[in-house]
């Protein structure tokens, strides 16, 4: 009998394919990819960043880069559903663990994720970040930013703009996205936002498809429109899990009513296959408020999402 083989986290063989292991037990990584620390070879790095202390109401997205991981062993064991290939496939992906920084000195925190972000982009792979509250996206950017050059398209999924501008110029997980257009690291003529529903009557310029509008024009308009303002420039993908209605994702810290469904945001994503996706993060997982880990598990799919759309960039894997 052929010996069954376990902890593909620590001993896989390869970077590439997918290989069954029982969804309940062995050592957790994302989607079972291998932890590795050398870069040589891969092509994207999953890396969790535990942070959320720039949150304006509940906190406990820190763990949601191990509850991203822990969900997605349900689904590591085959390529998900209707994709035309597995992105495993065609990619070598590795688990880099999380990112370090010192809680006790949070002024230096931010410096910290740019800096480790920065150094693993200036080795070769690319970036699919779990989050941690939304403020990481921010050094995020500043990282992509240095490797690739700027400014940036955005493609940004929530329930919330996260262009407020605070009277005390402080930079938190609603405000970063006014800072990151006003220093140029992105263009809000060529950004799109989907799913927002909080009103914030300075837009900045940033092109709003709101949740009425995808609930009322459908999934094929939202695509349409969202690739009419990105067209073929790099593109910044970031998906605040709460851009799905609570219903779908309880499990976040600034959860509101009226949003997309888990099935219209993954045929969102799928449908901009051909986008040019430079860098990945989802965010805002607080397990703490999940129910069934049906947030951290949505948070799993729509990343491998992200993957899939990545390995479909024009000029990516997909086309070799």
């Amino acid at each position: 009998m052929e010996k069954r083989k376990n902890d593909h986290a620590l001993g896989a063989d390869s970077l590439y394919g997918t290989t069954p292991e029982s969804t309940y037990g062995g050592v957790t990584s994302f989607m079972r990819r291998k932890y590795r620390k050398d870069l040589s070879g891969v092509d994207v790095a999953v890396l969790g960043v535990p942070f959320d202390t720039a949150t304006t109401n509940r906190p406990g997205a820190r763990f949601g880069p191990r509850a991203i991981r822990n969900a997605s062993t349900i689904m590591a064991w085959e390529r998900s559903y209707d994709m035309e290939f597995d992105p495993f496939d065609k990619l070598a992906v590795a688990d880099v663990g999380d990112c370090s920084f010192d809680f006790g000195q949070p002024e230096k925190v931010p410096a910290e994720i740019e800096e480790q972000a920065w150094k693993i982009l200036s080795q070769g792979p690319a970036l699919l970040t779990l989050g941690g509250d939304h403020f990481i996206s921010y050094p995020l950017i500043k990282a992509h930013v240095r490797h690739h050059g700027g400014p940036l398209s955005l493609l940004h999924f929530d329930a919330h703009s996260d262009t407020w501008k605070d009277e005390n110029d402080r930079v938190d997980h609603g405000t970063m996205f006014y800072w990151a257009a006003k220093q140029g690291l992105v263009d809000p003529a060529t950004s799109v936002q989907i799913g927002i529903r909080t009103t914030n009557p300075d837009t900045m310029g940033f092109n709003i498809i709101d949740a009425p509008s995808v609930h009322a024009n459908g999934v094929d308009a939202t695509i349409a429109a969202a690739r009419k303002y990105l067209g073929d420039r790099p593109v910044y993908l970031t998906f605040d899990i709460d851009c799905l209605d609570p219903c779908y994702a309880p499990g976040t810290g600034t959860p509101v009513c009226g949003g997309l469904t888990s099935h219209q945001a993954m045929a969102i994503l799928r449908g901009l296959k051909g986008i040019n996706v430079i860098g990945m993060d989802i965010v805002e997982v607080a397990p703490a408020y999940d129910v069934g880990e049906i947030t951290a598990l949505a948070a799993s799919h729509l990343a491998m999402e992200m993957l899939y759309l990545y390995a479909c960039r024009p000029g990516g894997v997909a086309e070799g």
